[in-house]
């Protein structure tokens, strides 16, 4: 039993360091352009419902556009700075992808702990029940069915 709950902690463990490497990892582009690819996708067009600046035609997400480009070609700023000043002049709801500091890693990261750690409740609870032996009747329970069937067996013979 021992065992089998280190197993899962370890699998719990490779887990969170998994996530935890892959939210953290950036390669980062090779060109300007990837970067300015890379920072528009990232970023939602103010007047346009559900489309990133880098799909969208409308003249909010071209200005948005020509602005990142102008940022990358200066090489002033990071990828990350230059979405936060994109944020800072149109708000949040400019970010299609949500932080990964903070709360906003929380909020995101949250949910997937609370759904392993109850799939890993469900798993041993199964397990248990599956270990279980078929309960016995009682001594009582036996005296009950006895009485129960000798007024089915008196019901009978009265009719």
């Amino acid at each position: 039993m021992k065992t089998k709950k280190s197993v899962w902690l370890a699998m719990l463990l490779l887990v969170c360091v998994l996530l935890a490497f892959g939210a953290t990892r950036s390669g980062g582009p090779l060109t300007q352009q990837d970067r300015i690819d890379l920072v528009t996708s990232r970023l939602a067009c103010p007047t346009c419902s559900g489309e990133s600046v880098f799909v969208s035609q409308a003249s909010a997400a071209q200005a948005i556009r020509i602005e990142v480009a102008r940022q990358v070609a200066a090489g002033i700023r990071t990828d990350d700075e230059i979405i936060s000043y994109i944020e800072q002049r149109f708000g949040s709801q400019v970010l299609l992808v949500p932080r990964s500091t903070g709360i906003d890693s929380l909020v995101w990261s949250l949910p997937v702990a609370v759904l392993i750690v109850a799939m890993a409740l469900l798993v041993s609870a199964f397990a248990r029940w599956g270990r279980r032996e078929p309960g016995y009747p009682s001594a009582a329970d036996e005296t009950l069915v006895k009485n129960a069937l000798a007024e089915t067996a008196q019901d009978s013979n009265e009719s």
